[in-house]
C-alpha cells in the first residue's frame, strides 16, 4: 500500500492509518456498474479499497451516458463490465478487480457474495433487491443500498450489526402494476452520481467503523429543493433469520398469463418455433433482440394486436419483465382466450442465446 497516495485521507485524525489498513484488506461488491456503480466503483477504487468485485451482464448504450460517465460513444454496445475494468485498472494498479461477467441469480448469488465483505447493491430492479438482502441476510454480510427515482434517491444500510433488513422497511415486492412504466422512470443524469457517493460513503463507514452508518435510518434525497431527509425504522422480528433463497424473486404474471425464466425460454427456442414478441422501445430492440422476436412496442400494442397469432402460444418479452406483464395483462383483456407467457426478467436476464 502506497501511503502517499492516500495522505490526505489517513491525515484525517478520525480516519488514519488503522482506516486505511482496513480498507486495503475489505473486499467490497458491487451488483450493477449504471448509474449508481460507476460513481461508487470510482471512488471505492480512489480511495484504497483492496478488492472490488463488479457484478453485470449488460453492455453500453446511447441512453446511459448521461448519467453513467465512465463509459464513452466508442464503447457503445462493449461490455460494462470489460470497459469499467480497464478505466478502474488506470486509476489505481493497486486494486484487485473481479469481473463477474452476469446478472446475479438464485443460482449464483450466494457464491458470489460469500467471497466479500460488503454488497453494495447499485441495481435498478426490486427482484435483485431482495436477493440481495436474502442472501446477505443467509450470510450475515452488511449491504448498502440505493435508489433512484426522477429527481430524487434513497440510501440506506441494512443488515449491519444487528441492525435491520431491506424487508424491515419493504417487506414484501411490489405488484409489477404499481412500478411505474421504466421508459417513463426517467432520472436527471446527476443524480445517480450523487446517490452512488453516499453509498460509497457507507461502505468506507462500514468497512472502518467512523462515523454513524444509516443502520436502521432511510435517507431520503430530493435534488430539486436539495433537501435531505432521514427517517428512522426499527428491525422487525424473524427477518433476519432466512436460510434460503426463494425459487424466483422474478415477477409472476398473476393476471391473463403465466410465466417462465429466461433459461426456459432460451431452451425452448432451441427446440422449438415459438412466437416471442418484443415490447421493447425502437430504441433498445435495434440495439440488440432476439432472431425470433416480433416487434411491437408496448405504446403501439392496441393498435397492432392483429399482427399476432392467437391460436399459438404467445411468448411476451421486455427488457426486465415489467413491460412484457402489462402488455399481458392487455392482451388479455382484450383476447381473453390468448394462451399468455411472461419472459420474467427480460432481455437483461437472456443470455447465451443468439441475439440480432
Amino acid at each position: 500500500m502506497n501511503l502517499e497516495r492516500y495522505t490526505r485521507q489517513t491525515q484525517l485524525k478520525e480516519f488514519g492509518l488503522e482506516a486505511q489498513k482496513k480498507l486495503s484488506e475489505a473486499k467490497v461488491l458491487v451488483v450493477g456498474a449504471g448509474g449508481l456503480g460507476v460513481p461508487a466503483l470510482t471512488y471505492l477504487n480512489a480511495m484504497g479499497v483492496g478488492t472490488l468485485g463488479i457484478v453485470d451482464s449488460d453492455v453500453v448504450s446511447l441512453s446511459n451516458l448521461h448519467r453513467q460517465v465512465s463509459y464513452y460513444e466508442n464503447e457503445v454496445g462493449e461490455s460494462k463490465v470489460s470497459s469499467l475494468i480497464k478505466k478502474l485498472q488506470a486509476q489505481n494498479s493497486e486494486t484487485n478487480l473481479i469481473p463477474h461477467h452476469t446478472f446475479l441469480s438464485t443460482e449464483n448469488a450466494l457464491a458470489i457474495i460469500a467471497a466479500y465483505d460488503v454488497v453494495l447493491d447499485a441495481s435498478d430492479n426490486f427482484p435483485t433487491r431482495y436477493l440481495v438482502n436474502d442472501a446477505c441476510v443467509i450470510l450475515k454480510k452488511p449491504f448498502v443500498y440505493g435508489a433512484l427515482h426522477s429527481f430524487e434517491g434513497q440510501v440506506s444500510v441494512f443488515n449491519f450489526e444487528d441492525g435491520p433488513t431491506y424487508r424491515c422497511i419493504f417487506p414484501t415486492m411490489p405488484n409489477p402494476a404499481e412500478i411505474p412504466n421504466c421508459n417513463e422512470n426517467g432520472v436527471l443524469g446527476v443524480v445517480p452520481g450523487i446517490i452512488g457517493n453516499l453509498q460509497a460513503l457507507e461502505v468506507v463507514k462500514v468497512i472502518t467503523g467512523i462515523g454513524e452508518a444509516l443502520s436502521g435510518k432511510f435517507l431520503l434525497f430530493d435534488g430539486l429543493s436539495q433537501n435531505y431527509q432521514k427517517i428512522n425504522f426499527k428491525k422487525v422480528a424473524g427477518n433476519d433469520t432466512i436460510t434460503q433463497l426463494k425459487d424466483s424473486y422474478e415477477f409472476r404474471c398473476e393476471i391473463g398469463g403465466s410465466a417462465i425464466t429466461t433459461q426456459e425460454l432460451t431452451e425452448l427456442l432451441k427446440k422449438e418455433d415459438l412466437q416471442v414478441i418484443d415490447v421493447r422501445t425502437d430504441a433498445e430492440y435495434q440495439q440488440f433482440h432476439l432472431e425470433e422476436a416480433i416487434h411491437i412496442p408496448l405504446s403501439a400494442l392496441e393498435s397492432k394486436l392483429e399482427a399476432i397469432n392467437y391460436s399459438k402460444d404467445i411468448y411476451v418479452i421486455c427488457q426486465s419483465g415489467i413491460r412484457s406483464r402489462k402488455a399481458i395483462e392487455l392482451i388479455g383483456a382484450l383476447r381473453p382466450n390468448a394462451t399468455l407467457i411472461n419472459v420474467a426478467g427480460g432481455m437483461n436476464k437472456l443470455n447465451g442465446y443468439a441475439l440480432r
